[in-house]
């Protein structure tokens, strides 16, 4: 439903730009990109609503009408941001601003979903992987993707059939390391594909 993001500089778009000739023969080349710190589920922004409404303490939490989940309705999108934001206020608490570098080019052989191979600029933070575990202490972590397999990173393309040394010219690819420091992380919506909300550290 919704992902906690740090903001990327516009350095980065410049970076990605320099690299998309590079990137033809992929299926997907990202036009817009993100550095995900943490992703919420349906559950996450629920939990406290249904512990509010007495849901919980229900049969298998059925509805009158015997289908499961039939006795609340979905929260809107406000009343849900509303109350991610809520429940993220403990984890990220005790967090400073932190420093993120992307130092350079890698990629996913064998993603855990989705079409191969992924290419993306690689991101090495002390500061954001303390701050992952964090978060999944809190609201647990996807399997594959969170908690000892997070990796971070921009995404730049994936699939397709790239030419032959296409990947290995992607990864040698030379440039300055890119650093910066994070102040704020962002609530990002992927249904509406905006920012939904910011929260200062």
């Amino acid at each position: 439903m919704f992902s906690l993001n740090v903001p990327l500089p516009p350095t980065i778009d410049r970076l990605a730009s320099d690299l998309h000739p590079k990137l033809s023969g992929f299926d997907r080349v990202r036009d817009r990109h993100t550095l995900v710190c943490k992703r919420f589920g349906v559950d996450d922004v629920r939990s406290e609503e249904r512990a509010e409404d007495g849901e919980h303490g229900r049969d298998g939490d059925t509805g009158r009408d015997g289908e499961r989940g039939a006795s609340r309705a979905a929260p809107s999108r406000q009343r849900a941001l509303d109350r991610l934001r809520d429940r993220l206020r403990r984890p990220l608490g005790p967090a400073d601003p932190f420093e993120v570098t992307v130092t350079g080019v890698d990629v996913f052989d064998a993603p855990r979903s989705g079409s191969r191979p992924v290419v993306y600029l690689a991101v090495e933070s002390g500061g954001l992987d303390r701050l992952h575990r964090r978060l999944c202490a809190a609201f647990g972590a996807v399997e594959g993707i969170e908690g000892d397999d997070y990796v971070p990173h921009v995404t730049l393309a994936r699939g397709g059939n790239p030419e032959p040394g296409a990947v290995a010219d992607l990864v040698g690819a030379a440039f300055d390391p890119i650093r910066w420091r994070v102040h704020a992380l962002d609530v990002w919506d992927p249904e509406y594909r905006e920012v939904a909300a910011t929260v200062e550290l």
